[in-house]
């Protein structure tokens, strides 16, 4: 097994705008240690998101390599990439994206259904319940689970998003501006959930942010910038990022000596 989570090499990515092509990506390059916290930041339309995208498997690169896990995705079948993103990766947006007909507790219960065949869900319903109500209940919202999403805050709505995204312990969590639809205040709670849930699971976390003072909580802070990363570890001599998204094997924050 190799020690990267996630290899992105040479990506390009584009949008027809009318008579234009709008190129966004230009040669990305990236390599994400098992276990790392990675804050990607750049101006609004840099690409954050959508690199973030790609890297999920939520959108398809005109041109480069994508691994997660190990895994060459873009050679998958569309469902092979569906589970993977089910199963191993989960996710984190700006806007919460909860479905409102549904209370707290069955927002956070839908990967582990949409993961299960009726019969499957049936013989494992009363673990994922448990499961459920224990994130419910590391993140304060035990007591709202009947609640829906319409009589929460903003801050309650992306705790609620984040235990859905860790519902089925995936390896790898996306964070796509968790905290730009927040107050301050509230945006420094999201972040040290993030932090306190990576440390704790051991995940590898890439989030994206155009607030640097958040960046500089994770491990590792890259720079988008025309269409490529760069950018440099938090602590210099733990791990250095070059402009071609190479970087040497990196000191996890929780065990760095210049934490």
């Amino acid at each position: 097994m190799s020690e990267l989570a996630v290899h992105v090499q040479g990506l390009h990515k584009s949008y027809r705008m009318g008579r234009a092509d709008l190129h966004v990506l230009r040669g990305a390059g990236l390599d994400v240690s098992r276990g790392e916290f990675v804050s990607i930041v750049g101006t609004s339309g840099s690409g954050k998101s959508t690199l973030l995208h790609l890297i999920g498997l939520l959108d398809r690169p005109d041109k480069g390599k994508i691994i997660v896990d190990d895994i060459e995705v873009e050679t998958l079948s569309a469902g092979r990439r569906n589970r993977i993103r089910c199963r191993d990766i989960g996710f984190v947006f700006q806007f919460y994206h909860l479905l409102p007909e549904l209370n707290v507790l069955e927002n956070v219960l839908l990967p582990a259904k949409v993961d299960c065949s009726v019969l499957g869900w049936l013989g494992r319903r009363g673990q994922m319940h448990a499961r459920a109500m224990e994130m419910l209940e590391k993140l304060g919202l035990a007591e709202r689970r009947r609640h829906k999403p319409k009589e929460l805050s903003g801050g309650e709505r992306q705790r609620v998003a984040i235990a859905r995204a860790l519902m089925n312990r995936p390896k790898l969590l996306l964070a796509d501006e968790p905290t730009g639809n927040l107050d301050r205040k509230t945006g420094m709670k999201i972040m040290e959930i993030l932090r306190q849930t990576h440390d704790q699971g051991e995940q590898t976390v890439i989030m994206v942010t155009h607030d640097l003072a958040l960046a500089e909580q994770s491990d590792k802070v890259l720079h988008l910038r025309d269409g490529r990363l760069a950018g440099r570890c938090r602590f210099p001599q733990a791990c250095i990022l070059t402009e071609s998204g190479r970087s040497c094997r990196p000191v996890p924050y929780r065990t760095c000596r210049r934490r």
